[in-house]
């Protein structure tokens, strides 16, 4: 019994992932490190790790995408389960997602290339630019105006968090009804309703006046806007705004899924919304090439898109951790990063990325419950990789220490 207690430490090492012996490469036993090793809370113990395939069953994921990167590279992209359930095409990395609201910073880059150009003014009143359409005007905008400062850092005073979609048959609106709430418009009037500039408030619908600020101001398409802007030129050549997705690319695209894992009808709701970030549809590996896009301009590595100067902007909290779009925390030393999830139906998804690290990554997912998976993958590959601090060790050494003293005392009283 003494000897099996004193063993027992010895086998939960041995149990943890990344202590079998391998003949993959590093980067293989990373990934092999990171699908075994999910948690539910960074503090849980060792011992409480997930598997990867386990927990996609346990949410009623059916398909997953990561994309990994490492000094500003893509270190690896894996795709895991199928496009759809009850079908058995595979998710692949070069798998079509709705990433949702992570699109927001594709759009903020855009509206934020304009501004560099002289085209657009970041503090300036939109109404002084909307030709087609017009903020309406009320108590809380005599107060201060809409600029597209506050709208890209949610702050201002915009009504309509966000956007539901329209299902297989339903009739889908054009940008002006969105933005007024009239038939067939599923959401409300896209208004302010709050003095603009005194508090965060998220709003996809301030988002879709960048969308009508960027139309008028270019006379063109949204879609060809972001792709001539940004997507093109980042190299982001499987990624589209158009709604609804061309029949060329659904082949490739995942379906979403409801919480129960059933596949929604017509595979995916149809966005019209593009201007929220609701209407694209990516890839993690391209993803991940904008995420390090944006980390080279921080550092001063601009490509012309997005200048060292409108990077630090942009990664710089305009009000509480908002800054020109993504979400900006710091967790100390060079644990600064920006992060944006985002959630359509059937579909949810992060981008999460450390540009003093030059680390990030991406994990889309085709289901209602992904929110909850993407979170246990992010604990992993946060441990794997460093951005928080892994306690295995800690647990191991307690777990030793715990089995001598018994182990002691036992011997004591025989």
């Amino acid at each position: 019994m003494i000897v099996k207690l004193i063993l027992l430490p010895l086998v939960i090492v041995l149990a943890l992932p990344g202590h079998a012996q391998s003949s993959d490469s590093p980067i293989e036993r990373r990934i092999q490190r990171v699908e075994q090793g999910l948690l539910s809370s960074y503090g849980d113990p060792p011992w409480k790790r997930m598997n990867l395939a386990d927990r996609m069953v346990h949410y009623n994921v059916p398909g997953v995408s990561i994309a990994l990167i490492n000094d500003n590279q893509v270190e690896w992209t894996k795709g895991y389960g199928i496009l759809e359930a009850g079908r058995s095409e595979p998710v692949t990395p070069g798998s079509l997602f709705q990433p949702a609201s992570i699109a927001k910073l594709v759009v903020a880059v855009t509206a934020l290339r304009y501004v560099e150009a002289g085209a657009l003014d970041l503090d300036g009143d939109v109404n002084q630019r909307l030709v087609s359409w017009q903020v309406p005007e009320n108590e809380f905008t005599a107060a201060a105006k809409v600029t597209l400062r506050r709208l890209l850092s949610h702050s201002g005073g915009v009504t309509v968090e966000g956007f539901r979609g329209y299902a297989l048959g339903e009739e889908v609106p054009n940008l002006r009804q969105v933005l007024n709430g009239e038939w067939p418009a599923n959401s409300p009037p896209v208004r302010v309703n709050v003095v603009p500039g005194t508090q965060y408030r998220y709003s996809g619908g301030g988002y879709m006046i960048v969308q009508q600020l960027l139309e008028d101001l270019t006379g063109k398409p949204f879609p060809a806007i972001v792709r001539d802007s940004v997507l093109e030129p980042w190299g982001m050549t499987s990624s589209t705004f158009v709604s609804p997705l061309p029949d060329t690319s659904r082949a490739n695209a995942a379906s979403g899924h409801r919480a129960n894992g059933s596949a929604i009808p017509g595979r995916w709701h149809t966005y019209p919304e593009m201007g929220s970030g609701a209407s694209m549809w990516s890839t993690a590996s391209d993803l991940a090439q904008f995420a390090i896009r944006i980390m080279q301009s921080y550092e001063g590595q601009s490509d012309g898109v997005l200048s060292h100067s409108m990077a630090v902007q942009m990664l710089t909290p305009q009000i509480e951790s908002r800054g020109l779009g993504p979400v900006v925390l710091n967790d100390g030393g060079d644990l600064f990063y920006f992060m944006h999830p985002g959630a359509n139906d059937g579909f949810a998804s992060v981008l999460v990325a450390y540009p003093q690290r030059r680390q990030g990554v991406v994990i889309l997912t085709n289901g209602d419950n992904g929110a909850a998976l993407w979170r246990e993958i992010l604990n992993s590959v946060s441990i794997e990789y460093g951005w928080v601090k892994d306690n295995t060790l800690v647990y191991v050494i307690s777990a030793v220490a715990i089995v001598l003293a018994l182990a002691g005392i036992l011997i004591w009283v025989l």
